[in-house]
């Protein structure tokens, strides 16, 4: 019994440790559109599952449609992409990792 426990809290630690390797800490300093999404200005936890980023703040949540990518080398600040009120992507200070903002529309005009 007692090695039920220890396993099931080791599965729940990897678990843990492994959700929380993809959010990260994100400050939009005014309102602006990800993708066909618009986001308020604020303070965010970004995180990435599959072929969506949700922007947590509070008890409101946001989704966008997006992806990650990943660069030669790690990126010394957290700095936001944007054209205008247009938010293109993400590069995340302190890894190696871009989240690129994609419209939906266009998502599904390149399905076709």
């Amino acid at each position: 019994m007692k090695l039920f426990k220890l396993s099931l809290g080791v599965a729940t630690l990897a678990l843990g440790v492994a959700s929380a390797a993809s959010a990260y800490k994100v400050t939009i300093p005014s309102d602006i559109w990800a993708g066909d999404t618009q986001i308020k200005a604020g303070s965010y936890k970004v995180t990435v599952e599959g072929s969506q980023a949700t922007f947590t703040m509070g008890k409101q949540t946001v989704q966008v449609a997006a992806s990650v990518e990943k660069n030669a080398s790690k990126y010394s600040d957290t700095m936001l992409e944007s054209t205008g009120t247009k938010l293109s992507a993400i590069d995340v200070g302190g890894t190696d990792t871009k989240i690129v903002f994609k419209s939906a529309k266009a998502a599904g005009t390149a399905a076709q």
